[in-house]
């Protein structure tokens, strides 16, 4: 009963049923191409991974810097061709087939480093708009 609930949960969420499908479609992916694609923090993606890890329905290998993620080879299969019939015409799984096809264009130092660049920058603007308010008029 607990792996059934442990994976009821980890679909229990759009974003993680989102990858899946994407892992269903490319087989593997770099976990910054999974950032892309959700256009979540890296830290919120890694967290999704998490739960779809420990759920038992993905498995990562690192390759050098680089962590990916494929589906396992124990998911239930029911229960991914649920997911295909169910999803087949989302909307939202239809923009991210399209976001994949530039995403996967993409070198994936450039992916990276593009990520790295918008977190920073949202940082920074974050930390200026904290400055303005402690700041007295």
């Amino acid at each position: 009963m607990d792996q059934v609930l442990s994976i009821t949960k980890a679909l229990a969420d759009g974003s993680r049923m989102r990858v899946i499908m994407a892992l269903t479609d490319h087989g593997e992916l770099c976990v910054c191409q999974v950032t892309e694609m959700l256009n979540l923090a890296m830290p919120t993606v890694s967290r999704h991974m998490s739960v779809l890890q420990n759920a038992g329905l993905v498995k990562s290998r690192k390759d050098s810097r680089w962590v990916y993620y494929r589906l396992s080879e124990v998911f239930p299969p029911l229960c991914l061709k649920w997911l295909k019939e169910a999803l087949m015409n989302s909307e939202n799984i239809a923009e991210d087939k399209k976001s994949m096809e530039t995403i996967l264009s993409c070198d994936l130092e450039e992916l990276c480093r593009t990520q790295k660049q918008r977190h920073m920058c949202s940082a920074e603007k974050i930390k200026k708009e904290k400055e303005q308010r402690n700041t007295p008029p």
